[in-house]
């Protein structure tokens, strides 16, 4: 199938040419029609399938329809939530590229920067509002935001949002759009309190689901290190050596043990930066733009900043830390090999983690690779179940006091901004 055989209008079809887009993936094949039907969509798909496009392409159709019978300033029609900024740029870049030949305008507004410009963005008058919960919240708040006229609705990466500690927030936002809109809802897994969510926000939707997350690209080769936590910094080290690793992402878990890599890293000139929620926007933006340029060799990043970025032709990812959640392995390696591009996923793993890589084998049905041939060996002994299980309960709720102490704060803030306002 073609885009042409979609019932797109001809301005999309052609800004879809020069984006050198002709066969729709298997999500947008799927969806663009039933979101044109105006059908609330419950979609299962991990980043880099195409989803995007699947609900950006009929969106813009949909408005570009509508505002045939309307005039004056342009008012919030649509809404599109995700939970970081790198994914509300990309997703608003693509807004951009497909509505092209239309008169239909995006903004998009996120937290960490200054408000005056995206303020200044939202008085000019725009179609399509692409936002983080926070930074949407607050200037809801302030008053420069209604959402009383939305009528196409998107939460997308809605696990990733629950991760985080937004779902009070996308409540908030939830409760203040009409009853009568198009909502489309689209997360990479769908754990019960996923289900739940999705009931509250949707009518009658219609199921997608393409590229499982337990499945792995079977262009992507994985290889797995298996060291002591300490021999972590050395053996990367080592592995980067290899003159076939020309550039590479590397996953961290933590904010401050990607800040950690980098300095071990420039000790030995190795050219890196990290990218994580204490960067700054300006210096994420600048870290991505070098990496993609390939000015930057090693990429450093934790799992949350990474949503959203998309670099063609990327061969390597190295789990520098081995995720506890099996899906994020996926989400992870599936960051090269893209666009059936061979990938290579290399895995360093200290006797701690052995217990996540037999959970990830678990899930995609697929044995990593063990390199046995290298300088650090493990000699650590591993944890038990019992202290395994232990550990990550007690992890758990270290996350759940944290997630509520900071949105008792951000209520308190809220509180005190708008007593000043008064």
């Amino acid at each position: 199938m073609k885009f042409e055989n979609l019932n797109l209008i001809p301005s999309i079809i052609k800004a879809l040419e020069e984006q050198n887009y002709t066969h729709p993936t298997s999500i947008q094949e799927k969806a663009i029609p039933l979101v044109l039907k105006k059908e609330d969509v419950l979609g299962s798909a991990q980043t880099g399938t195409g989803k995007t496009a699947a609900f950006a392409i009929p969106i813009i159709q949909h408005l570009v329809k509508d505002n045939k019978n309307t005039s004056g300033k342009r008012r919030i029609k649509s809404l599109i939530v995700t939970p970081t900024r790198e994914l509300a740029i990309q997703i608003g870049e693509s807004f951009t590229a497909y509505a092209k030949y239309t008169q239909i305008k995006n903004t998009v507004i996120f937290g960490g920067v200054k408000q005056g410009s995206q303020v200044n963005s939202l008085h000019r008058g725009v179609n399509v509002l692409i936002a983080t919960p926070g930074r949407l919240l607050d200037l809801m708040n302030q008053g420069f935001i209604s959402l009383s006229e939305v009528e196409y609705f998107v939460l997308d990466e809605a696990d990733r949002m629950l991760d985080m500690g937004f779902i009070h927030d996308i409540k908030k936002i939830i409760a203040k759009l009409p009853k009568q809109r198009q909502s489309l809802f689209f997360s990479a897994t769908m754990p019960k309190n996923i289900i739940e969510l999705s009931r509250q926000i949707l009518r009658n939707p219609k199921k997608i689901a393409v590229n499982p997350v337990s499945s792995t690209a079977e262009t992507i080769q994985q290889f797995l290190y298996r060291t002591n936590k300490s021999n972590k910094p050395a053996l990367l080290l080592h592995i980067l050596k290899d003159p076939n690793i020309e550039q590479v992402l590397v996953f961290s878990r933590t904010k401050h043990g990607s800040d950690r890599i980098v300095r071990n890293l420039r000790k030995k000139n190795i050219n890196s930066v990290a990218i994580h929620g204490n960067k700054s926007q300006n210096q994420r933006q600048r870290a991505l733009k070098e990496f993609k340029l390939g000015k930057i060799n090693v990429l450093v990043a934790t799992d949350i900043a990474a949503r959203g970025i998309d670099i063609e032709k990327l061969q390597h990812v190295i789990n520098y830390d081995i995720p506890n959640e099996s899906e994020t392995y996926v989400h992870r390696i599936g960051r090269c090999g893209r666009a059936g591009e061979e990938g290579v996923s290399i895995s360093i793993c200290d006797a701690e983690e052995l217990a996540y890589i037999r959970d990830i084998e678990k899930l995609t049905k697929q044995k990593i690779a063990i390199v046995e041939d290298h300088p650090f060996p493990q000699t650590d002994k591993p944890m038990t179940i019992a202290e395994k299980k232990e550990f990550e309960k007690q992890k758990q709720r270290r996350k759940q006091e944290f997630f509520a102490s900071r949105n008792k704060k951000r209520g308190a803030q809220n509180i005190g901004f708008r007593r000043k306002r008064r």
